[in-house]
């Protein structure tokens, strides 16, 4: 990471983390002020910025990209070796918060678009069983890997949200994902929200807001 994560300090005693990963040309401001008024008090929050590189989908222009979009078509090419080395990235945020005694049950991993979708990937494939994964209008990236390439318990929450409306990444590539990983996770839910595009709103983060109090008990 070449930029330094936006954190906020848990408001009590630090028994939580959550990471959350932005979207596509977006940094870690982006989201931080949002998960900051969602989480509990004793949750530290970590936001990271994506590096800045080359993005295909985009003509090749530089921007904050957490690995290569080729295309969003869900059966087009994907840039594996970028997503598996972002992916080592999210890995060691979540080691060290667990070096510094956050147990991985007490780290919840989040991520809005591009990030979402890493955010689903990364949490697949750590092989300790982490709170739970909130993947908003996302998808899950590589899926045909899946569920050869599981490393998590199959037990492990995931709440996927998404806009019916959405016109960037299309809701049926949401439900796509949800039904790959309905396959083979046995807690994963899909949130529909009726008129939002390519975005968030007041009722997807109370539903997020409900399942970190779910899963991320305060201490």
């Amino acid at each position: 990471m070449a930029v330094a994560p936006v954190i906020i300090q848990s408001a009590a005693k630090h028994t939580s983390t959550l990471i959350f990963l932005h979207g596509l040309g977006d940094t870690g401001h982006g989201w931080a002020t949002t998960m900051g008024m969602i989480r509990t008090p004793d949750m530290k929050v970590i936001c990271p910025t994506a590096p800045t590189i080359p993005v295909t989908l985009n003509a090749g222009f530089r921007m904050p990209s957490w690995f290569d979009l080729k295309t969003l078509d869900i059966g087009g090419p994907e840039d594996e070796e970028g997503i598996k080395n972002a992916t080592k990235n999210v890995h060691e945020l979540i080691r060290s918060e667990i070096q510094g005694g956050i147990s991985a049950n007490r780290i919840m991993l989040g991520g809005f678009s591009q990030g979402g979708a890493l955010a689903l990937y990364a949490a697949l494939t750590f092989t300790e069983p982490l709170a739970g994964v909130m993947a908003l209008s996302c998808w899950l990236p590589m899926h045909k890997n899946f569920p050869g390439a599981l490393k998590c318990p199959n037990t492990v929450p995931i709440l996927q949200c998404h806009g019916d409306c959405d016109p960037v990444v299309p809701y049926k590539f949401g439900q796509l994902s949800s039904s790959v990983l309905k396959t083979f996770m046995k807690s994963s839910q899909f949130q529909s929200y009726r008129g939002l595009s390519h975005s968030s709103n007041e009722a997807e983060l109370e539903d997020m807001k409900k399942f970190i109090e779910k899963y991320v008990r305060r201490q």
